[in-house]
């Protein structure tokens, strides 16, 4: 089934749970889109009143109370999770037990495990991670990998940064500050010298350049989801850094090290909530590269894409919303569509990148928005 043929068919009906940004992108995404009708949950009536204004049916959703997701599920096909992160495991059992498709976005490495244990045996598809980073960065993962006979090494970069940077941190919120914080405190999975290791967040300091632009990529976590335990063996190396201006990791390691913020996460929620600000004006980075022998011979392959927002139905739309949202999306198309499997756990390897690329919520990976007024469109280095 063709995406358009899905949206011309009977609607599927999905409950969308959460409707802070990337839930609200979530479910404009799919409205506009067609082929689906749609139920937004959450806790915040302001927030229900947006979703209602998109024409959404909306319901009041405590994501931690067993029963209230259960209402918020019940009669879906498929439910997209994107509540904190800490409501992920809760969110899936409802779904699980409930025999509904569950997706979700987080970054969390237990709540993900978790998932995964539940899927054991369920009738329906559990799929974490389906967002960015975890998300798309894992399918292109598997992909460059797969394009050599010995895959050696995988490095994977991706930011999302504002376009106009006015404090010190040259940094604003652009998606969940708990799960921001996350990625700074928690360890890092990686691959090194061929084996699973964990590496401390905020290390592993390096400069890059990117379209004449200075950055600097340090490790966070998360951002590799599954990728450590599903790359082939042969993998030497495999390691996920965030992209920032320089100078930020340097300052972020004085607020959580020195003046040991990393203990006190409430407080730094709202120190960067007030003071930080958030943006829509804002490009996420990708850029890949991969090395290892092809036909007995050295080769190397990268991608790399830059995104911008942009406005959907009168309605703005951040880089991070459309990326997050995309991927969200497109997993549950291709669920419905049946190119995925049908029950029990999925992850990043199991979604062909060609696919996701042709997908209508996909495509939005592949593009490569000019940074400045007037500047050239390039090409993507990796083509599946």
């Amino acid at each position: 089934m063709t995406a358009s043929t899905a949206s011309r068919s009977a609607a599927v009906p999905v409950a969308v749970l959460g409707a802070g940004r990337m839930g609200l992108a979530i479910a404009l995404m799919l409205r506009h889109a067609g082929g689906y009708t749609l139920r937004v949950a959450d806790r915040d009536p302001a927030r229900l009143a947006l979703a209602a204004a998109l024409g959404c049916e909306t319901l009041a959703l405590d994501g931690h109370d067993a029963a209230a997701l259960a209402r918020a599920v019940r009669g879906c096909r498929a439910a997209l999770n994107a509540l904190p992160f800490h409501c992920a495991v809760d969110a899936a059992t409802a779904c699980q037990q409930a025999g509904v498709h569950y997706f979700d976005l987080t970054e969390d490495v237990p709540s993900t495990r978790a998932i995964q244990a539940l899927a054991e045996g369920a009738r329906t598809v559990l799929m974490p991670q389906c967002g960015l980073a975890p998300g798309f960065v894992g399918v292109l993962g598997h992909a460059l990998a797969a394009r050599f006979d010995q895959p050696a090494a995988l490095h994977l970069r991706v930011g999302a940064l504002p376009r106009q940077p006015d404090n010190a941190l040259r940094y604003k919120l652009t998606w969940s500050t708990e799960g921001l914080i996350n990625e700074y405190c928690n360890p890092c999975e990686a691959i090194a010298g061929g084996r699973r290791v964990e590496l401390p967040a905020l290390e592993g300091l390096e400069r890059l350049v990117l379209d004449g632009v200075a950055y600097e990529a340090f490790n966070t976590s998360g951002g590799l989801g599954t990728l450590t335990h599903t790359l082939p063996a042969p993998v030497r190396r495999a390691d996920y850094k965030s992209i920032r201006y320089p100078g930020h990791g340097a300052i972020m390691k004085l607020l959580l090290n020195d003046l040991r913020l990393r203990d006190r996460r409430e407080l730094l929620r709202e120190i960067f909530e007030s003071a930080l600000g958030t943006t829509l004006d804002d490009v996420v980075l990708i850029a890949a590269r991969a090395s290892g022998l092809r036909g007995g011979r050295p080769a190397r392959e990268r991608f790399s894409a830059r995104i911008l927002g942009a406005e959907l139905d009168g309605q703005a739309l951040s880089a991070i919303q459309r990326c997050t949202a995309a991927g969200i999306c497109a997993a549950l198309d291709l669920v419905v569509q049946g190119v995925l499997p049908q029950a029990g756990f999925v992850g990043a390897q199991q979604v062909p990148l060609a696919a996701l690329l042709a997908n209508r919520f996909g495509a939005v990976y592949a593009e490569r928005a000019p940074l400045v007024p007037g500047a050239g469109r390039a090409e993507k280095e990796f083509a599946p």
